[in-house]
């Protein structure tokens, strides 16, 4: 199975994916990591890409779609894979969409985790981040062991500028999957609306519903 988790930052998306990925054996694919992992490899996307990152501007999608096709490719992602932070907009679903289809794959479902503006402001503005591994606390549901250390490697937490309450706002109106993009899914019977406002393992259960239960009529 083929799948995209669509949601604002915060709906806890990143989260699910990494246990779908991990209960169903498939691949997690976050384009963040993977177009670091590229960078950090010099590999010919990841020189390209860089060569845009440097200078501030936005990675094209040609080439973001390029990376994913050659990911995909891979004997690894042959039982399924779950997407996460692609696709943005419309334009993207759509070189997706064309993308998979020249690989001989379609997305079976767009899974989309959704939470009120409130309680994301409230999730985000606590949100703590490990500065070696990457690993996230949420000071209200999920708070380190150690005040200020990360549970895995005792790295430095720190807060993003843009997790800070005086900004969340504004990204929650820029990051929120687009309407249009919704409605793509949705006129192809593929969208599941998912509450987020649930307990972490209550939204597990909901998307693997969605999952057995199929393609939406």
């Amino acid at each position: 199975m083929y799948l995209i988790l669509l949601g604002a930052p915060g709906t806890g998306k990143g989260t699910q994916a990494k246990i779908l990925a991990e209960r169903k054996g498939w691949l997690h694919i976050s384009t963040g990591d993977m177009l670091r992992e590229q960078v950090a490899q010099k590999t010919q996307f990841g020189v390209e890409a860089k060569s845009y990152m440097d200078r501030g501007a936005l990675v094209p999608d040609v080439l973001i779609i390029s990376m994913l096709q050659s990911r995909i490719r891979e004997p690894d992602a042959a039982r399924g894979f779950v997407l996460d932070g692609f696709p943005r907009n419309l334009a993207q679903a759509k070189a997706l969409d064309h993308a998979l289809t020249s690989t001989g794959k379609n997305i079976d479902l767009a899974l989309n985790i959704t939470v009120p503006d409130e309680e994301l402001v409230r999730r985000l503005s606590g949100r703590w981040i490990c500065r070696t591994c990457g690993e996230i606390y949420q000071e209200s549901t999920r708070p380190p062991k150690v005040a200020g250390r990360c549970d895995k490697d005792g790295g430095e937490l720190y807060q993003r500028n843009d997790d800070k309450p005086e900004t969340v706002r504004q990204r929650l109106a820029d990051q929120k999957p687009p309407e249009d993009l919704l409605r793509h899914y949705r006129r192809k019977g593929k969208l599941v609306e998912i509450d987020g406002t649930q307990k972490v393992e209550d939204v597990t259960k909901a998307l693997l519903d969605a999952m057995k239960a199929g393609v939406p009529a």
